[in-house]
C-alpha cells in the first residue's frame, strides 16, 4: 500500500501527516507514506484544496484533516 500525503507543508499538511502515521500504527498496516509537495505533482491528482489523502493513487480525502479513527477506516476499507 502507498499513501500519498498532498500539500505544500503546511501547518495542516503536517498535521496530516502525524494523523496517517498514527493511523498506521493503530491499524497495524505498513505502508509506504510519500509527501508530494511540489504543486505540479498535486495538480495531476485533480485535487483543488489541500491537504489531501491518496492511497495506491486514488484520493480518499481533500481539503480537510480527517481524525486518526477515520484514517484508520479509509486504511481498512482500502485492504480488502
Amino acid at each position: 500500500m502507498k499513501i500519498q500525503i498532498l500539500g505544500t507543508g503546511c501547518p495542516k499538511c503536517k498535521k496530516l501527516t502525524e494523523n496517517v502515521e498514527a493511523a498506521l500504527k493503530e491499524a497495524g498496516v505498513t505502508a509506504e507514506v510519500e509527501k508530494v509537495t511540489a504543486v505540479a505533482d498535486i495538480a495531476k491528482f485533480n485535487v483543488m484544496f489541500t491537504p489531501a489523502l491518496a492511497i495506491d493513487g486514488v484520493v480518499k480525502v481533500a481539503g480537510k484533516v480527517p481524525d486518526v479513527k477515520k484514517i484508520v477506516e479509509i486504511l481498512k476499507s482500502a485492504q480488502s
